[in-house]
């Protein structure tokens, strides 16, 4: 039957020679998707991160890896892309060694505990700009870069790291969470905006929700829950998140397999969201 009939299966997971940008990818899940993009066949991923020396790093670890393709390499351009500065700085550094970019992974994040009566305004402030305006700000310089390259058949990708805790609760209390929930909140919002606008060029822009996955950034939540293994039995599925669960998400909206998804908002955390009925998520 012609409906069973797929164009070249074999290839549909692969990134074979494609060019991607990873903001924050100098650990965590960020880290995670980059080693996952580089194995999939990049041929190059940028890596940007504030400190130059955690960029450093986390390239030398990512070109060790056995799985890469001849050639491939994952190098370092320090940025802070909370500032639009930062973006035009990296902008600048990338386009400087390519012509193009396949994939942008809009990674780099902040957060920050604090009680409702006490929480400061600055510190709201600056997960707003990091996780909010400066998502924007990124793709907004970096789609001319993504259009190059870009058919209705292969689209260029977006993906946006966003979180459950933009679609439920997120974490209340004594070290509530407020500015970050209300941030991944509005970087998924803004994601579909973009999806649609960007669309008709060729791009298409998807985010991923994570819930709870062991890293720097959790880790103090996690201690308050009592740790990974007291968090994971309150997990349907009897564990927390690993890397391979955020990389073959991440592997699949950018490879040809997700070439017709977008404005999507994908939920990787075991089914925590809906656990007991409850929109009620750590993170």
């Amino acid at each position: 039957m012609a409906e069973a009939q797929l164009d070249s299966f074999p290839s549909l997971f692969s990134l074979d020679g494609k060019i991607a940008v990873v903001t924050g990818g100098s650990r965590g899940l960020g880290l995670s998707a980059a080693s996952a993009l580089l194995q999939a066949g990049c041929s190059r991923v940028f890596i940007s991160s504030r400190k130059a020396a955690a960029c450093a790093a986390a390239c030398a670890a990512l070109n060790a890896q056995p799985n890469l393709r001849p050639g491939a390499r994952a190098i370092a351009v320090p940025a802070d892309c909370a500032t639009l500065e930062g973006v035009r700085s990296l902008f600048a550094t990338v386009s400087s060694q390519t012509f193009h970019v396949d994939i942008l992974l809009a990674n780099a994040g902040a957060t920050w505990g604090e009680g409702f009566d006490t929480h400061p305004d600055d510190a709201f402030a600056k997960v707003m700009d990091l996780n909010v305006r400066g998502v924007f700000n990124l793709i907004r310089e970096f789609a001319p870069l993504l259009q190059r390259r870009a058919t209705v058949d292969d689209p260029s990708r977006v993906v946006i790291t966003a979180s459950t805790a933009g679609l439920g609760v997120g974490t209340l209390g004594k070290q509530g969470t407020y500015g970050y929930s209300a941030s991944k909140a509005a970087v998924i919002h803004l994601g579909r905006n973009l999806a649609v606008e960007l669309g008709p060029r060729g791009i298409t822009v998807n985010s991923v929700c994570p819930g709870f996955f062991p890293s720097k950034m959790s880790n103090g939540l996690l201690e308050l829950a009592g740790g990974v293994e007291e968090m994971g039995k309150g997990n349907p599925m009897r564990r927390l998140g690993r890397p391979e669960d955020i990389a073959g998400v991440v592997v699949y909206l950018t490879s040809r397999a997700g070439a017709h998804v977008n404005g999507a908002a994908i939920e990787i955390d075991g089914g925590a969201m809906w656990a007991r009925g409850q929109l009620d998520v750590k993170l």
